[in-house]
């Protein structure tokens, strides 16, 4: 009898205490019933908090064969921003990869990519392409041509159709920029696949005869201008200056070209808010105004940018790179 009344003291007691718990929220305005069941996780928070506060924006530019002083370059555009953004912009340079790694960990906000390092981006950090160069020395205006080129007194002439004209390939001596070049590698060995020439890129000495690579676009022309290649593949715009003089560039020609190539652009990582990344982009746009012009052609040799969705850009080489057997 004794325990039945404690039992019962402790359960009123019980009570009491949810019913006042229950006064104090009334009076507070809350409503237990609609309360959420859990807060949202640090990380998230963390990521509206970045959003909401960012005070700083850094850029980085990476520094390109034939481009000389892009820290300057950079200097000059980020003050631009600056003034547009009203709020502090650094200029980093730095190559693709450090360029990834920078949107990755946190330490920039946006990147002037190629296009693979801007896939890599897209899956590394959450990165987009938002913006695309335009040259006045791309055929597609932002896009651009990869081509096999060789010596003006080749043997090597151009052909009835794509297949017909590189089966005339076979047993030559192929100069290629790099293992990771788009135009150097990634496109002209897709369309070799393509074509039913070779299987992959890890078989292409059974194609050629042999297989070099020139580490840059002047590297692979100067290896056919020599006799050491009898093929080189680089981008449409490599047959002039700074990567050939005007006599040397009279000296190739173009056997076979490939159409489509995306051009460079401008990826903004997805920790920035949209509202946010909506003034980017305009204030990266007056790059294009007659006034500003100038910077972005120094940098690159770009004469302005243009918005692009980021999957349809990069769609070709993405399909590039399946073909080649390539991440």
């Amino acid at each position: 009898m004794a325990l039945s009344k404690k039992m019962l003291l402790g359960t009123s007691v019980g009570l009491i205490g949810l019913s006042s718990l229950m006064i104090s929220c009334s009076n507070n305005g809350l409503d237990i019933a609609t309360q959420p069941a859990a807060q949202s996780s640090p990380i998230q928070s963390q990521t509206v908090s970045e959003q909401a506060t960012l005070k700083q924006l850094r850029v980085v530019f990476p520094s390109r064969t034939g481009s000389t002083e892009v820290q300057r370059k950079a200097n000059a555009i980020a003050k631009l921003l600056s003034n547009e953004l009203k709020m502090p912009v650094e200029a980093i340079v730095a190559d693709d990869t450090a360029a990834v790694e920078a949107l990755k960990s946190g330490r920039a906000e946006v990147a002037f990519l190629s296009s693979r390092p801007a896939l890599k981006a897209e899956k590394l950090a959450g990165a987009k392409l938002y913006l695309a160069e335009v040259r006045n020395d791309y055929s597609g205006g932002h896009t651009y041509r990869s081509v096999f080129v060789v010596r003006d007194d080749s043997e090597l002439q151009k052909k009835g159709d794509s297949k017909e004209n590189l089966e005339q390939l076979k047993g030559k001596k192929m100069s290629f920029t790099s293992p990771t070049s788009g135009s150097g590698f990634i496109f002209p060995v897709g369309e070799l696949v393509k074509q039913g020439l070779v299987p992959d890129r890890d078989r292409l000495k059974g194609f050629f005869s042999q297989v070099s690579y020139g580490g840059n676009y002047g590297g692979a022309l100067q290896a056919v201008l020599r006799g050491q290649a009898d093929v080189a593949a680089v981008s449409e715009y490599a047959l002039k200056a700074p990567y050939v003089t005007e006599e040397e560039g009279k000296r190739l020609r173009v056997l076979h070209e490939i159409s489509g190539v995306p051009a460079h652009g401008v990826a903004i990582d997805d920790r920035v808010s949209e509202s946010m990344r909506v003034q980017v982009i305009a204030a990266l746009q007056t790059l294009n105004e007659p006034a500003n012009n100038a910077l972005l052609k120094e940098l690159y040799n770009s004469d302005k940018l243009i918005k692009v969705e980021h999957n349809s850009h990069l769609a070709p080489v993405k399909e590039a790179l399946q073909k080649v057997g390539m991440e």
